[in-house]
């Protein structure tokens, strides 16, 4: 999509000045916003003359999207969880679940198919749109990493010195 990359571009260059909370806490909001917009009057957008306005919405939800979690999710876990952890545990299981999920809705293309979930684009856009709320609410329990050290990030300065017999 076309707004995927500028996304990254602008989460690049302004992480350090906004702050890893404010990027992903607007990133989320702003496609809750979009896939609301998108979904509610999803009937609306496939009038003849309208689909000017869905692709733009859907390219402005990829650009938060990047210029957002898709950034942040990877950036503050490695800033935040202590050293032996950072790669382990980087939203691993819940990236499985959904690819998972997400695979079992796209396999369903009728309801008469059994065992799989079916969802129209609507419905899935509603979905989405309640995912990125939920994502907006656990990112107030985010800590802001930004001008600090990885170890005070981690909270692993203390740790470190005591080790070392500096405490």
């Amino acid at each position: 999509m076309r707004g995927t990359v500028p996304g990254y571009w602008f989460a690049i260059a302004f992480i350090d000045i906004i702050g890893r909370f404010w990027i992903q806490l607007m990133g989320f909001f702003f496609m809750t916003v979009f896939m609301f917009a998108l979904s509610f009057p999803y009937h609306h957008w496939q009038k003849k003359g309208q689909h000017i306005g869905f692709i733009v919405m859907y390219c402005l939800t990829f650009f938060f999207a990047n210029f957002g979690p898709n950034t942040t999710t990877f950036v503050v876990p490695a800033e935040i969880f202590p050293a032996r952890l950072r790669s382990t545990y980087t939203a691993y299981l819940l990236r499985q679940a959904g690819a998972y999920l997400l695979r079992q809705v796209r396999q369903g293309q009728s309801l008469r198919d059994p065992g799989f979930l079916y969802l129209s684009q609507e419905k899935s856009l509603i979905v989405l749109g309640v995912l990125s709320f939920i994502g907006m609410v656990f990112t107030l329990l985010v800590p802001e990493s930004k001008g600090m050290s990885l170890e005070e990030a981690a909270c692993e300065a203390d740790v470190e010195d005591d080790e070392l017999g500096r405490a």
